[in-house]
């Protein structure tokens, strides 16, 4: 019974407070401009090419707080909540975005599986919990099935494991070039720290999630 309380609280209520966590700090320090006057785009363009990684992209599309890499396409893409602006929130995100870029250039062991999984995890992502609940309807005649569906979920959770280490490093990336390169003044550095802090916990919150999912689905298919 207490697992279920913690699995419910985990599911249910984390999710939305990490979400309204990382908004609600992006917009505080959305209001607190670098003293240099620099662009998020500006500040990834430099980032970029003091990294040597001139063949990628800097690009603008819509969204919030959609921003991201592409490694295919080489481009690393900024949110209208980012784009063109000059706070410590845009800028700590866009550097984060470009720790990514210089990863994959690096071929950093984590994102090189995390890249090297994601057509399984696809694959997996869509169909565990069908191949579980035909599982548990045929547990009588074909007990495996639902266990195959708890190994496809266990992709999914491996998945999880893999992102954290990938995101806690971008960001640790970003923190040092801002502070290096002096992008960012000393005492800018703690608000964009805490803007890539509160992005960071919803990869913690999804792992944890996700184990804790883990670990309902066999004490299931133990209890059948």
């Amino acid at each position: 019974m207490a697992f279920y309380i913690i699995f419910l609280i985990a599911v249910l209520i984390l999710p939305i407070w990490v979400s309204i966590n990382v908004k609600t700090t992006f917009s505080k320090y959305s209001s607190v401009h670098n003293s240099r006057g620099l662009t998020a785009d500006q500040v990834a363009r430099q980032i970029l090419d003091n990294n040597g990684l001139y063949d990628v992209g800097v690009e603008h599309i819509s969204g919030d707080l959609s921003d991201h890499y592409d490694p295919r396409a080489k481009v690393v893409r900024l949110s209208d909540s980012v784009y063109g602006k000059t706070s410590v929130s845009a800028i700590g995100v866009a550097a984060h975005e470009c720790g990514h870029a210089c990863q994959h250039a690096e071929e950093y062991t984590p994102i090189k599986i995390r890249t090297a999984i994601v057509p399984v995890v696809n694959i997996c992502s869509y169909l565990w919990y069908v191949v579980f609940l035909i599982g548990l309807v045929v547990f009588e005649t074909f007990p495996e099935l639902a266990m195959i569906g708890v190994i496809m979920f266990s992709a999914v959770v491996l998945f999880q494991l893999v992102t954290l280490p990938v995101e806690l490093d971008a960001s640790g990336r970003a923190l040092r070039t801002l502070e290096n390169d002096m992008i960012l003044d000393s005492s800018e550095i703690p608000k964009a720290r805490k803007v890539l802090k509160a992005a960071a916990l919803t990869y913690v919150v999804a792992l944890v999630t996700a184990i804790l999912q883990l670990i309902r689905l066999l004490m299931i298919v133990k209890r059948d």
